[in-house]
């Protein structure tokens, strides 16, 4: 694996009596795609967020980039980190460029840098430029989830993370935005760390499947090692699952 970009060690937490986070240690390397899977509660979005400090673990150590986050301004950390949730966020009130353009305003770059930015990174997410004058209500669930992912890169992080970012588009549209963020990824050399409870999304975008119940790991590994040798019954169902819808496709469509 190349050199741990994230490194989480011993993570806890706990909301009441419930362990949300038991012990959890997970190292993510430069470049990797990985994706965080479970049941709903299985604690995935909880130890997502224990990266940019928008959740304090109660114990354990999480570092980036060598810095452990605990010592970090929380403004500081979230501004070299992208993050792209399923309902957006765009402000209503700001046009698309505006909302683009919030973290390197916030940094201070000057306008002619941010305007270049904007256009730069609305060709990434294959929209057109002049979607930049808009309101975001003019646009699609799509395109609005394209502004979220471009907004998440406007401060050129090296680190994404992403919270079932694609959760609430249709089908279609889903898949093809997971496909041009799979292709970015490549492009920008970028470290992702993905939730989805799509175990066919997990497989198809990600170098890395780190399967989560109870506040655990269960599994961790590339797609093809884990089914191939997994022997935990609730991993190799998660892992089986979009065979086994291709299945029941096939028998409904009598192919």
């Amino acid at each position: 694996m190349a050199p741990p970009i994230i490194r989480l060690e011993g993570i806890a937490k706990r909301y009441g009596g419930h362990a949300a986070l038991d012990g959890v240690d997970l190292a993510v390397g430069t470049g990797e795609f990985v994706a965080l899977v479970g049941g709903s509660g299985s604690g995935k979005t909880t130890l997502l967020k224990t990266i940019n400090r928008l959740i304090q673990p109660d114990a354990g150590r999480v570092s980036v980039e060598g810095e452990d986050v605990a010592r970090a301004a929380p403004h500081d950390l979230r501004r070299r980190i992208g993050y792209v949730f399923q309902e957006v966020g765009l402000f209503p009130h700001l046009t698309v460029g505006e909302n683009i353009a919030i973290t390197p305003r916030l940094l201070g770059w000057d306008k002619a840098r941010i305007a270049e930015r904007i256009g730069t990174l609305l060709d990434l997410v294959d929209l057109p430029r002049e979607v930049a004058t808009r309101a975001p209500v003019a646009l699609s669930g799509g395109q609005r989830q394209r502004v979220g992912v471009a907004r998440a890169l406007a401060a050129e992080p090296k680190l994404m993370l992403m919270d079932e970012p694609f959760g609430a588009l249709d089908p279609l549209t889903r898949d093809a935005l997971g496909v041009d963020y799979r292709a970015l990824h490549q492009r920008l050399g970028l470290t992702t760390v993905m939730v989805t409870h799509d175990m066919a999304e997990a497989v198809l975008l990600a170098d890395r499947i780190v399967v989560l119940k109870a506040g655990r790991i269960l599994a961790d590994g590339g797609p093809a090692d884990l089914l191939a040798h997994t022997t935990d019954p609730d991993v190799r169902a998660l892992l089986e699952a979009p065979k086994r819808q291709a299945e029941r496709l096939r028998e409904r469509l009598g192919a």
